[in-house]
């Protein structure tokens, strides 16, 4: 066990949850969308669900990381001289849905109807719905942890300790990011949008995975939200600060033409 707690390791620990934590904004983003439509009760409870079931598949993706590398490649069947083999059928699903959902979710901001009108005629989601959505696109997202954790760590207890205390801390922040992207609609749309973008790469990396990565795809995707994040944070503090320093004006009262007729007279 000495081999846990040299420099190399432990350095490889931080690099690596800090990694983690980052590749988990997008799930992080998903996952308080999906929450946000769950009545406020059930919210804590699908936020542990998506916690312990994150830490489970990723500890287990992880346990069987050899066994997925050596099935890279292997197509498990064949389109038109294309084949597919396992990574790149969970990116094409996963991207479908993420796509599919999101773009749903647009719609019904966009669309405006009445809530009153949708709750009688639309069933509201569960939780067993919200928390099926929610492992399944975490398992699409657990892809590009367990590559990252792969490519950092050499140990896979180190591995999954890494992966642990990154689930913990979104899931300690997740509650703060719901409510944020619920606050301001403007930063939830461009959230969305970028679930859009991020369900775009994964398709087009499910179907060609070498020339995504080729393209740096995802790279230009974060940095292009990045900086729209940044800018309507700015636009939005500007807004308050505009709010605070504005000065109530009184106007003066003015009278109406029957009374200036009456007046007259």
């Amino acid at each position: 066990m000495d081999y846990l707690f040299t420099s190399e390791s432990i350095i490889s620990f931080f690099v690596l949850v800090i990694l983690e934590i980052v590749l988990g904004i997008d799930n992080v983003i998903f996952v308080s969308i999906i929450i946000n439509r769950l009545p406020q009760e059930k919210e804590k409870t699908a936020r542990r669900f998506w916690m312990i079931t994150g830490i489970i598949t990723r500890s287990l993706l992880l346990m069987a990381l050899g066994w997925l590398l050596t099935q890279k490649g292997k197509p498990v069947f064949t389109v038109f001289n294309k084949g597919f083999d396992l990574a790149s059928l969970v990116m094409l699903a996963g991207g479908i849905f993420l796509i599919y959902k999101t773009v749903m979710e647009i719609h019904h901001k966009l669309e405006g109807e009445d809530d009153s009108y949708e709750a009688q005629n639309k069933p509201p989601l569960t939780l067993g719905k919200a928390v099926a959505q929610i492992m399944l696109i975490d398992m699409v997202f657990s892809f590009d942890s367990i590559i990252t954790a792969g490519g950092t760590a050499d140990h896979v207890e180190i591995m999954i300790a890494a992966v642990v205390i990154a689930m913990f801390v979104m899931f300690l922040f997740s509650p703060k990011i719901s409510a944020f992207i619920h606050k301001h609609p403007s930063i939830k749309m461009l959230a969305l949008s970028f679930l859009v973008m991020i369900g775009l790469s994964l398709v087009i990396e499910g179907w060609d995975a070498a020339k995504s990565e080729e393209l740096h795809l995802k790279n230009y995707i974060y940095f292009g939200m990045a900086f729209s994040f940044l800018v309507e944070i700015l636009n939005i503090s500007m807004v308050k600060r505009q709010k605070k320093r504005r000065v109530v004006e009184l106007n003066e009262p003015k009278l109406t033409q029957r009374n200036e007729s009456d007046q007259a007279s």
